[in-house]
């Protein structure tokens, strides 16, 4: 008995490790900067961030539906929002974030096959 406790224990401390690693990189990343952080209608909270060494972008978004983490991003700045652009497959993530009379706003919009399939306005995290 003894025994299968010390595994059932041994199990759950190996299942919240490995739960809280695969958690944190859609939270944080030591090796970037923040640039952009949303929460967003329907529970989606998204993090843009900027990798110190490559200036690489990088986007990290939690939801109800799952984590994700992308990189390679683009950024543009059309003067009254910066659009950060990622791919996955044939999806693409589009984040605005508002700056100017703009700031404080902001959207999270999914193409796929380049066909809007959502778009959510946000608002600064934090």
């Amino acid at each position: 008995m003894k025994t299968l406790l010390k595994r059932f224990a041994l199990l759950l401390g190996l299942m919240t490790g490995v739960s809280t690693y695969l958690v944190l990189p859609a939270s944080a990343d030591s090796t970037a900067d923040l640039v952009l952080s949303l929460k967003c209608q329907g529970g989606y909270n998204v993090n843009i961030w900027k990798r110190y060494d490559s200036g690489e972008l990088l986007y990290r978004s939690t939801s109800p539906q799952g984590n994700l983490s992308l990189g390679k991003g683009t950024r543009e700045d059309t003067g009254s929002a910066q659009v950060y652009k990622f791919k996955n497959g044939n999806y693409k993530y589009q984040v605005l974030g508002g700056k100017g009379d703009h700031q404080g706003k902001g959207t999270l919009e999914v193409f796929k096959n380049d066909r809007s399939i959502m778009s959510q306005t946000c608002t600064p995290n934090g």
